[in-house]
């Protein structure tokens, strides 16, 4: 009895160590300090190699260290547990697609498939994905119309995400329209995503088209001054300066 008691005890301290150690490498990863998070996720990973909550954040920090050939090894082991999971589907897409970026055309072309493959099936198995959505549409707008690149594909991912996800839709229509360089569509895009959303990272999307694309750098300051009184960012300021100071050289 006494022997089953100390193994109770032992079990329970182990299960709780667990827990603990998991909870301090989260709290790493949520910090941004990846390096840090990655060698306390390693530890739990050689302790456990079926925990693929452990499994899926070793495959986002490769991911955020632009690792993507090792983070594709990590999301396939999550797929190989569950092929039926969206966002497992989505990161192992995402980070093949990224990786293809980084490789030689011909390595590219030939993990084209699967790219697609494991998109459209986490978009497939959830109706409201909105990063498998983006990916997508950024994806066919990209590609050459040679290896299935599609505009209206690219549209259609778009116009699916306006209806889960107005400003995440805008924004993606803007980015084709940038692609297209249609830069006063991207323009309208942009606006609509600001008064859909609002975010700090619309406001800049829409800076820049007037600043870099059109060439506007008072529009492009009345945009980033809307920004600030809505922000409050410190950064922003610095940048009103310094396109104010550019403004007032060249008038």
């Amino acid at each position: 009895m006494k022997n089953i008691f100390i193994a109770l005890l032992f079990l329970i301290s182990t299960v709780a160590y667990g827990q603990s150690a998991y909870a301090k490498a989260e709290q790493l990863f949520k910090a941004e300090k990846f390096d840090k998070a990655q060698i306390a996720f390693t530890k739990l990973y050689e302790q456990d190699d079926s925990n693929l909550d452990v499994v899926e954040r070793l495959g986002d920090i490769a991911s955020h260290q632009n690792n993507f050939e090792k983070a594709m090894g990590y999301y396939k082991k999550l797929i190989d547990s569950n092929s039926k999971s969206a966002r497992y589907n989505f990161k192992y897409g995402g980070a093949m697609g990224l990786y293809a970026k980084s490789t030689s055309k011909f390595k590219a072309l030939g993990m084209l498939d699967d790219i697609k493959k494991h998109l459209k099936k986490a978009a497939d198995l959830d109706p409201k994905h909105i990063e498998s959505r983006h990916a997508l549409s950024q994806l066919y707008c990209e590609l050459p119309g040679i290896v299935g690149g599609s505009i209206s594909k690219s549209r259609s991912y778009a116009n699916q995400l306006i209806k889960i996800s107005p400003v995440d839709g805008h924004l993606a229509h803007g980015y084709i329209d940038e692609y297209e360089e249609e830069y006063d569509a991207a323009a309208v895009s942009y606006q609509k995503a600001i008064d859909t959303g609002g975010s700090l990272y619309t406001y800049r999307k829409l800076a820049a088209i007037y600043q870099y694309k059109l060439e506007d750098d008072k529009k492009a300051l009345e945009t980033l001054k809307k920004a600030y009184i809505k922000h409050r960012n410190a950064r922003l300021m610095a940048d009103i300066l310094s396109l104010e100071s550019k403004i007032e050289m060249n008038d």
